[in-house]
């Protein structure tokens, strides 16, 4: 569990997602998205531990891919967050179905190998060693990633949501504005950085 709070503490694109939605729709739509990432992490956390090496290395070897991908949905999902003009805030939430934001949320979070590259450094660190054979106690640990990522994203969007009733449309509307510039420049950036590296490399080669 500290494993999957330390995975999701740090404030990035993903987390900004989550904490606008909460604002703007309440907490159980921001805390769906928050599983979204939750299942994403665990996902990760299962290709380490239970040595899934076909898929982990199918992931790693086509990373750029992917990280590209995330890039440009970051980018574009940033852009009409920015330009989304939000109506009042009301104590009544949006009739868009959990379950499109769990599956978005998931999508653009399973884009992100570098998760898979965090496991992989972590937990060597934390000493965490599966030997063969003990299936139960590697999915024990994916359980105890997930919970810990689910009780961070509970805490934070279900927070953040109760100061809803104090929020403007005005208020709303630069929180959009920057929270949506904030995720394209970190797609921005990631992008440039991928395709800097991919050009480095084809130089040096």
């Amino acid at each position: 569990m500290i494993i999957g709070l330390i995975l999701a503490v740090p404030v990035g694109p993903i987390a900004l997602m989550c904490i606008r939605r909460s604002i703007a729709e309440g907490r159980f739509h921001g805390i769906v998205y928050g599983l979204g990432v939750a299942t994403a992490d665990s996902f990760y956390a299962a290709v380490t531990v239970l040595g899934l090496t076909a898929i982990s290395g199918f992931i790693l070897s086509r990373q750029d891919i992917f990280r590209i991908l995330a890039c440009i949905v970051l980018i574009l999902v940033g852009i009409k967050i920015s330009m989304t003009i939000p109506a009042a805030i009301s104590s009544n939430v949006s009739g868009e179905p959990y379950f499109k934001d769990y599956f978005s949320m998931l999508a653009i979070a399973i884009a992100n190998p570098l998760t898979l590259v965090f496991f992989a450094t972590i937990l060597p660190g934390f000493d965490v060693v599966f030997p063969p054979g003990s299936t139960s106690s590697a999915m024990m640990f994916v359980f105890g990633v997930f919970c810990g990522s689910t009780l961070w994203w509970i805490i934070l969007c279900g927070s953040l949501a109760s100061v809803r009733s104090f929020i403007t449309a005005r208020h709303l509307r630069l929180i959009n504005r920057i929270s949506g510039i904030v995720i394209a420049a970190f797609g921005a950036g990631a992008l440039i950085w991928v395709l800097v590296s991919q050009l480095q490399g084809i130089f040096l080669f």
